[in-house]
């Protein structure tokens, strides 16, 4: 369905061990095109009827994630735990 979208933002991580960038989730804008078919509509503030415009993403694939995470986070003491995660983790490192 990509060739529809009007933009499409793909999010990757980096594999330390594949050396390479992958893909773990994708955010689409169909702005119309989707809404079209389905015959998605609203009425704006002045009563008129528009076509509504559609957002499509992906969930993130989460093994990908946590490669990415353990692969980029090693140190000689553990896995770093990166500051944004740690209130969910609760520790900084993984031992």
């Amino acid at each position: 369905m990509s060739f529809t979208s009007s933009i499409t933002f793909d999010f990757e991580v980096f594999s330390a061990a594949q050396k390479r960038w992958l893909e773990v989730s994708s955010v689409s804008n169909f702005e119309s095109y989707q809404a079209n078919r389905l015959k998605c509509r609203y009425k704006n503030a002045d009563k008129k009827t528009q076509l509504c415009h559609t957002l499509n993403g992906s969930a993130l694939a989460l093994p990908r994630i946590v490669a990415a995470l353990l692969e980029n986070n090693q140190t000689p003491e553990g896995i770093r735990i990166p500051k944004a995660l740690q209130p969910y983790m609760g520790t900084d490192i993984i031992k």
